[in-house]
């Protein structure tokens, strides 16, 4: 059968179809003694491949036009819809059929074949799942992170807390982040991402739901509880990079990765619309008991779709495989972690530099953003909240815009390198300018739309330095971001705290000033020394 199937696979022209049933009508007339001749005179007038088509067509018109159940009439047919003796003398070489010719009798292997082609273009591809799975993942990660920035006003007039406490609060969440960022990517290189990003998502959810408990037994209590949510949202960055490392084609990189960070601009919108209408019905214990509790939602929905790798996918399809396997560098699981080849490349150094420059300015943005609003634009707690949306929609939309771009450069020939590069530049001379224009206006208005465009051009990051984890590495992805992120965490924790201190000893200028500072070397740092070649295999 399969070297039949081989000219059975094009569709016959209708002038074909017309041809074959013409020829099964004078066959059904004379098959039991002429098949042969009948089947000489077709071969003056036909080429080889389209004889063995329009006979095969003939045959079915046949078989469906009449029947018998006469043996001689059955044998007949067959004889004439497959003449061995003549097709041996005319045919080329052909692979060794693995059924009998009488499987032409039937087009339930046709018929398969084709639904499965049909269904296979038809599904959503798999990779794309994952990615958005990755997405709802971080989507629930600053959910559940940006909700303290918002309660964190009712909570400080309840326990009476100074800017100080305030800034020790916020930062304490960075304290356990800090700690899983290394170890994280370690884990999530060697056991795969599947089982690392799983534990992040419930454990911070756990950590979540008991903040207000801890809020009340003291704040040494407090401080643990936040610590225990870092570690799990610690995990999440470089578990994600080591799932996406595999499962993404290298021109899909720059849009999947974004994707998966708008989720957490969304997850800011998210927390910072709801949390506000959640104190205001129900008290602040609500923001925390509600967000921890969706984590088991997509625990369950991550337990049975998702893999660490397509080849533990049993149902994945064999053109999807095929796809990812040719354009990523899959080999086997890493046993060893080459630090020494790692710590000795100046643009691994540079993605660390400027992932800790870009993080200064970002985190501060995310947990001291409500209270700039409330206490400089004296916006009340529901408005601050919703202004704070603005930015974080204009990141989500400008870190898919610049993902697409990226990926559209980069299939047009522009070297990853360059591309890198741009993006990275656009993300730190973007929010230098509008920060520094954000302390020159007066209007509420105008301030808003300031953090807006600082906010969107940020977020060109996801296809600059974000990206770039994969591209120097993409074995040791999780690592890599572990690394990078390990500075940016440290970003997060002295910037976060040291805003604090700014405000009680100086002003928001000041703040915003130390920021755009980071910025300007972070570009020049970026533009000299990072590369979108492949430096550690």
């Amino acid at each position: 059968m399969l070297g039949a199937a081989a000219y059975l696979r094009p569709l016959p022209s209708p002038s074909s179809i017309n041809i074959a049933a013409a020829a099964a009508a004078t066959t059904c007339c004379c098959c039991c003694s002429s098949s042969s001749s009948c089947y000489s005179n077709r071969n003056r007038h036909t080429n080889r491949p389209n004889r063995i088509r329009d006979t095969n067509i003939g045959f079915r018109c046949l078989s469906r036009g009449f029947n018998s159940s006469s043996s001689t009439r059955q044998s007949s047919i067959r004889r004439w819809a497959l003449p061995g003796a003549d097709l041996k003398s005319e045919a080329p070489p052909e692979p060794q059929p693995s059924h009998s010719p009488n499987s032409f009798d039937s087009d339930s292997d046709l018929d398969t074949n084709n639904k499965n082609k049909s269904n296979s273009s038809n599904t959503f591809p798999k990779r794309w799942i994952i990615v958005l799975l990755c997405f709802s993942a971080f989507l629930l990660c600053n959910m559940d992170r940006v909700n303290m920035s918002i309660a964190i006003l009712p909570m400080s007039a309840e326990y009476n807390w100074s800017p100080a406490t305030v800034g020790l609060v916020q930062s304490s969440f960075f304290w356990g982040y800090l700690l899983t960022q290394i170890a994280g990517g370690i884990w999530a290189d060697t056991v795969g991402g599947k089982t690392v990003l799983g534990f992040g998502v419930i454990w911070w959810s756990i950590a979540t739901a008991l903040t207000p408990v801890a809020a009340k037994l003291g704040l040494p209590f407090l401080l643990v509880v936040r610590a225990f949510m870092g570690i799990g949202e610690g995990v999440a960055m470089p578990a994600m990079n080591n799932i996406l490392s595999k499962w993404i084609p290298v021109d899909e990189r720059s849009r999947s990765l974004a994707l998966v960070y708008s989720g957490m601009y969304l997850g800011s919108v998210t927390g910072l619309a709801f949390s506000p209408l959640l104190i205001h019905n129900y008290g602040w214990p609500s923001v925390f008991y509600s967000f921890g509790s969706l984590g088991t939602v997509w625990f369950a929905l991550w337990s049975s779709k998702a893999y660490s790798s397509p080849f533990e996918d049993p149902g994945l399809s064999a053109e999807e495989k095929h796809l990812i396997t040719t354009k990523t560098s899959m080999k086997e699981p890493v046993t060893s972690i080459p630090w020494g080849l790692i710590l000795s490349k100046p643009p691994v150094w540079a993605l660390i530099f400027c992932h800790f420059c870009h993080n200064w300015g970002t985190f501060i943005l995310l947990t001291w953003m409500p209270t700039y609003y409330n206490q400089v634009l004296k916006f009340n707690l529901t408005e601050s909240g919703l202004l704070c949306v603005l930015p974080w929609l204009t990141m989500a939309f400008s870190a898919n815009m610049g993902g697409w771009i990226a990926d559209s450069l980069i299939s047009k020939g522009l070297s990853v390198t360059t591309v890198r590069k741009v993006m990275q530049s656009i993300g730190f001379l973007g929010p230098a300018f509008f920060l520094t224009q954000l302390s020159n206006v007066h209007s509420p208005v105008m301030a808003v739309l300031c953090m807006a465009c600082s906010q969107g051009t940020d977020a060109f990051s996801q296809s600059g330095l974000y990206s770039n984890h994969q591209d120097i590495g993409p074995r040791y992805a999780g690592v890599l971001l572990g690394l990078s992120n390990t500075a940016g965490v440290m970003a997060g924790v002295l910037g976060t705290a040291a805003t604090g201190y700014i405000l009680q000893h100086g002003s928001w200028d000041d703040v915003f000033k130390v920021s755009v500072g980071l910025y300007l070397v972070g570009t020049v740092i970026w533009n000299l020394f990072s590369t979108g070649e492949k430096i550690i295999d």
